[in-house]
């Protein structure tokens, strides 16, 4: 497995622990999908998902909003040389798959 690889594992696990200590969510969750550090890890693509989904701008703001304490926090934690700078990004996998089923099961509805 490369190592670039294995830091966005790493980074998916710490930062889904992060979340789920430090953000406040009402009736709401978020699930980590993914992290895609970029080869010289300055920065870091974070793909979430949220439920329901019209928390989803909320959420990010509050994500956004803790970046630098996420950032602070990981340095301190972990042993990688720098910390990567994270874009956070709603992943609508979820939400679109659920939306395929929906027209599926309609479709297998009408025949």
């Amino acid at each position: 497995m490369s190592r670039i690889i294995q830091i966005n594992e790493l980074l998916k696990g710490e930062l889904a622990n992060l979340i789920r200590e430090e953000i406040v969510l009402n009736n709401g969750l978020v699930t980590v999908c993914y992290v895609d550090c970029s080869p010289d890890l300055k920065s870091a693509k974070v793909g979430i998902s949220v439920l329901p989904y019209n928390l989803s701008g909320k959420i990010l703001a509050k994500l956004k909003k803790h970046s630098s304490q996420f950032c602070k926090t990981l340095k301190k934690k972990l042993n990688l040389r720098c910390i990567p700078r994270f874009n956070w990004i709603i992943d609508s996998t979820e939400r679109n798959a659920l939306e395929l089923d929906k027209i599926i099961k309609k479709l297998n509805d009408e025949l």
